[in-house]
Formats: C-alpha cells, structure tokens, sequence
C-alpha cells in the first residue's frame, strides 16, 4: 500500500501521511455482492419523525458483503480484485473461486 506525504502549506498538513489509491482496481464492485444500505437521515426507525436536525441525504454506499467465517479454505481461488471500501478502513479482496462462486475478504 503506498503512501505520500503532504507538504507543510499549513499547520494541520505538517507530518500528515495520505494513502495512495494507486494499488486499487477501477473497476466497479462485483453487483451481486452488494445492497445499498438504507440511513437513518436523523429520523427516528419507528415514527419516521426528525429527531436530530441538520441531517441530509448524502450519497448512495453500497455495503459490500464480507465472507468473515473462510468456510471455504480448502477450495483454491484466485484474487481477482482489490477494492476500496467505504465502510472500513482495511481493503477487500474479490476472491473468485474454483467452483464459480465469489466472495470478499478483508485484504
């Protein structure tokens, strides 16, 4: 993962440290793998009435669906992908494996 190092124009950009996205794939996420993932938008779940103020829309994420238990060690498969994902911090990998089927992983 390759990182770059900003220079100091201002206070809060002295010592800062930025990824590189360089090492990630352009390709869009594997459809089947994912949903869109409904927000709360500062309203309450039961009532739908506003309950925290100032809370707007943002973008569509699409929650990516990560294969936590590997129950499927034993089959070989192949890294197709690296992708960034939205929800956490790591990368994932598109694993597609011999019998067919794809998964993520947290790389």
């Amino acid at each position: 993962m390759g990182v770059r190092k900003l220079k100091p124009v201002t206070n809060g950009q002295r010592h800062a440290i930025l990824y590189d996205y360089s090492e990630l794939t352009k390709e869009k996420p594997e459809k089947s793998l994912t949903y869109y993932y409904k927000r709360a938008l500062g309203r309450s779940r039961q009532q739908g009435k506003i309950t925290s103020r100032f809370k707007g829309a943002g973008n569509k994420i699409r929650y990516r669906l990560i294969d936590f238990k590997r129950d499927k060690s034993l089959i070989p498969a192949k890294v197709y992908s690296i992708e960034y994902d939205p929800f956490r911090s790591a990368r994932i990998a598109l694993l597609h494996y011999k019998d067919g089927e794809k998964r993520y992983i947290v790389w």
